[in-house]
This record gives C-alpha cells, structure tokens and sequence, in this order.
C-alpha cells in the first residue's frame, strides 16, 4: 500500500505521544488552537449538514447521525468533543503512542470513538465512507499531498464536508511556527515543523480541486494577543479551508 506518511515525521510526533493531553507540555500551542478548530469544524458542518434538517439531530447532540473522521487524530484533543456531540467518530493516527493514548483518554471519560492506526490511504482501500472528514494541523507534515487528497476524496459521502487546518508557507509563517514556536519560545520540540511542506491557501484550493472538491471557504486564524486564537481575514500564517464536491 502506497502511503502519504513521513517517517521522520511520524518519529517526531512518537516521541511526544504521552504529552497529548497536557496543556503545559509541548501540546500547549495545540491545546490553545484547539476551541477556535472546533468553532470553525462545527460551523461548516453545519453549513453542509443543518441541523434543524435531520430528524435524529438535537441542540444537545447536533452531531447525531453524522460519521465523522478526524485524520492525524494525535491523542484526540478533537475527536472527543465532536463524540460529545452525537457524532459517530473514527480517529486515524500513524503513530501508535498517540493512539494508545487517545483511546485510554477516551475510555477514562466513557466516549465510544473507533481509533485505528493507520493511513489515511489504509483507510481508504477498506471502503470507509465519511459525512464529515477534517484533518487539522495535518497536511503539512504528509510526504504527497495528491495522494493524501486522493485518499479523502474516496472516503467522502457525496454531500459531504472536507475540513482542513494548516501553516500557510510565507515569511510570517516560517517566523512565526517555525522559528519563534522551535527555537525562541521553544513551545514545540526543534524539527516539528518541515518549512518545505507548508502550504499556501491556493496550491490547497488547485489540489482539491484536482480531486473534484471545492474549497469554498478559506478563513483566516491567528493569535490573540490575550490568548487562544481568532478568525481574521489575514491568511498570512494559520488558515482554515472547508468545502465539499463541486
């Protein structure tokens, strides 16, 4: 099976696995971006799946009904809250620590959440079809992009929803999360991030598109100076991308 994944990023990710879930050690840069990744995933799925238009949907578990994939799932600081939601959630990650600890963290909290470590070109091949797919903070660390891609275009529902996070490849970007985050404030271990694979937001919309999905919606994400992030219209760093098929 031909596969999209780096090794050395795979090894990089491995040696952090047990961190996932503390927000002090080398995750907290994720776990500050995680509520605004999880307002922009909630709000296109509900562009694509309204809720008030499936019956089996409540306020409370507006997920319900709903299969979702979370591609580079790490230790599920993302699937978690979309399997309180209501959503049917299946979480991939190629590194096997930070499934093992994602599904121990799943259990202690009593969430049903499939985790299986494997590709998303595995995933694939094996017929699975999703409503929803995201892979946030992921592209950027996969060795083929087209076949990555290729991969989630054959496991989306025809009315589904694709939902991408990323690092935009600019010079504010390559201070920014490559630089000041590795090297200076040292909020993630050297070598996290490959500048080389980083990814403007129209190379992202001309590759999609290639495997007939529209990115319809490129917004923005960047940091507040009191904490946490904000959706801005500046894509000069961390952007959001979401669409489904043409």
């Amino acid at each position: 099976m031909v596969s999209a994944a780096d090794q050395r990023e795979i090894d990089n990710f491995a040696a952090l696995s047990d961190q996932w879930w503390d927000p002090t050690g080398p995750m907290a840069p994720l776990h500050a971006f995680t509520p605004i990744r999880i307002d922009y995933i909630l709000a296109n799925i509900e562009r694509f799946w309204p809720t008030a238009a499936r019956a089996e949907a409540s306020r409370a578990q507006p997920l319900t009904g709903l299969r979702i994939l979370d591609i580079g799932c790490g230790g599920g600081l993302l699937a978690e809250p979309m399997a309180r939601l209501g959503g049917s959630v299946t979480g991939t990650d190629v590194t096997e620590a930070a499934i093992t600890a994602a599904a121990l963290h799943a259990s202690q909290n009593g969430l049903d959440i499939d985790y299986q470590c494997c590709t998303a070109e595995t995933l694939a091949s094996s017929g699975a079809r999703f409503d929803v797919i995201y892979a946030s903070e992921v592209i950027e660390h996969v060795a083929d992009r087209a076949l990555f891609i290729e991969a989630i275009a054959s496991m989306l529902e025809p009315q589904g929803v694709v939902i991408i996070t990323t690092i935009n490849r600019s010079l504010p970007a390559l201070l920014l999360a490559k630089f000041a985050l590795e090297y200076i404030v040292r909020l993630v271990p050297a070598g996290t991030h490959d500048p080389r694979k980083f990814v403007r937001p129209a190379e992202l919309r001309t590759e999609f598109a290639a495997a007939g999905i529209m990115l319809d919606d490129i917004t923005g994400l960047a940091p507040r100076a009191s904490g946490g992030f904000r959706q801005t219209g500046s894509l000069a760093i961390n952007y959001a991308a979401s669409g489904g098929f043409a």
